[in-house]
């Protein structure tokens, strides 16, 4: 029979084991795809798949003599930074007057919000491309800007609203009791207080709007064009060319993965905000 210390070690063991084994489960694409970024297309094709190789750069110096990656790179950091600021600019009164000034048509707007996620892109499509053009916004930052923080706000709504309904509403009547307006209220009291789920939503909101690709390479060329339509040039109708497709897939995934990375500890702080009483 295992001691009560025994047993508490061996869950912590298989706990242990099977988090890491998780986690290396969903970690390996990611290092297939840089692994593959340094073979030769002989090398990335070959069958089987070969773990030992001489690393080569010649995709990356392909990728640097035929595009300019900082050009979109830059984009992508514009759009996303934007789009996600927007986002929260609208989403933070939104949920603060759906949180703490809740009438009985909340629950039903709140899931309204959250259905119109499930329409699928393409139904809508032709309107807005066709709105894009009269306005002469084809090919241009606006336009996604425009887009990604339509598409993104719903669910940035509901977490924000989530995080705001676990404040005591004590706190922000204290505050009001004390001469508070409603702004200094929400900037001075509500916000630092949920600043841990907001960074959380933040990041959610720029890493939907770094990854989105079907907008990107619809509405944009070249002026405009974000990572995801850098990736998507590299799928020639010839058949793809999994080496450099690798190659440029990292550069893509690299400053958004280094960017989470920076930011894990407050990510997690935020989707566990309220989890403790």
């Amino acid at each position: 029979m295992l001691t009560l210390k025994q047993s508490r070690r061996l869950q912590s063991v298989v706990v242990g084991t099977l988090s890491w084994a998780v986690a290396l489960l969903i970690f390996f694409p990611i290092f297939w795809m840089i692994l593959t970024s340094f073979k030769t297309e002989m090398d990335a094709i070959a069958t089987p798949p070969q773990l030992l190789f001489v690393p080569t750069l010649e995709n990356y110096l392909h990728i640097n003599e035929r595009s300019d990656y900082f050009s979109f790179a830059w984009n992508s950091v514009l759009i996303s930074f934007a789009a996600t600021a927007l986002c929260m600019l609208i989403a933070v009164p939104a949920a603060y007057s759906m949180a703490f000034h809740e009438s009985r048509h909340t629950k039903r707007t709140l899931l309204w919000m959250l259905s119109t996620k499930m329409l699928p892109p393409v139904g809508v499509l032709m309107p807005i491309y066709l709105l894009c053009k009269s306005m002469g916004l084809l090919d241009s930052r606006l336009a996604l800007i425009v887009i990604y923080t339509l598409i993104n706000l719903p669910i940035v709504v509901w977490m924000v609203y989530t995080y705001f309904k676990d404040i005591p509403v004590d706190i922000l009547e204290a505050a009001r009791l004390d001469g508070a307006t409603t702004f200094q209220e929400i900037g001075r009291v509500l916000l630092p207080i949920a600043r841990g789920g907001l960074a959380s939503t933040m990041l959610l909101s720029l890493i939907l709007c770094w990854n989105e690709a079907f907008w990107s390479l619809n509405l944009t060329s070249s002026a405009a064009a974000p990572l995801t339509a850098l990736v998507a040039s590299y799928s020639s109708p010839e058949g793809l060319f999994w080496a450099k497709l690798s190659a440029v897939s990292t550069l893509a995934c690299a400053p958004i993965l280094i960017f989470g990375w920076i930011s894990q500890k407050q990510l997690v702080r935020g989707l566990s905000f309220g989890a403790v009483k």
